[in-house]
């Protein structure tokens, strides 16, 4: 486990650990994108779910608080119907069950996600300037 020796290492520390977060986020989404319209191969089967992140607090070294991806749940919610009775997993009626995966509300999560990615990074681009001027300023006194 590193060892955190200043506080721009904990900033770091948390940083990245949320980077982390985000990234499995940001996974997950695209893949309940790639799926939103992956239906089952037959009426009695069920298209794919929407997946949802679950986060959780994760102690880092030195005490410090973090992020981290604890588990991914299968969304229950009703499937979408779509009437189309000429595809194979259409029902007596013609409906075909369709993923309840919402591709707009998707998309706003990706965006959001990524500002959230970004933002992390410009801590860490931050901290890491501040430990470099901290490094020039010692070095100009003589220690």
């Amino acid at each position: 486990m590193p060892v955190i020796s200043s506080p721009s290492d904990a900033t770091m520390a948390v940083a990245t650990s949320a980077l982390q977060a985000k990234q499995q986020r940001m996974r997950i989404i695209a893949e309940n994108i790639a799926n939103a319209d992956s239906t089952a191969s037959n009426p009695n089967a069920d298209p794919y779910r929407k997946q949802t992140p679950v986060f959780a607090t994760k102690v880092l070294p030195g005490g410090m608080k973090g992020v981290a991806l604890s588990r991914v749940e299968v969304d229950q919610s009703a499937f979408r119907r779509e009437y189309n009775p000429g595809h194979p997993a259409a029902d007596a009626q013609g409906y075909v069950k369709m993923p309840n995966v919402e591709p707009m509300t998707e998309t706003l999560d990706m965006r959001e996600a990524q500002r959230a990615y970004e933002a992390n990074i410009s801590v860490i681009e931050t901290a890491r300037a501040m430990d470099s001027s901290t490094l020039g300023l010692l070095k100009g006194s003589g220690q």
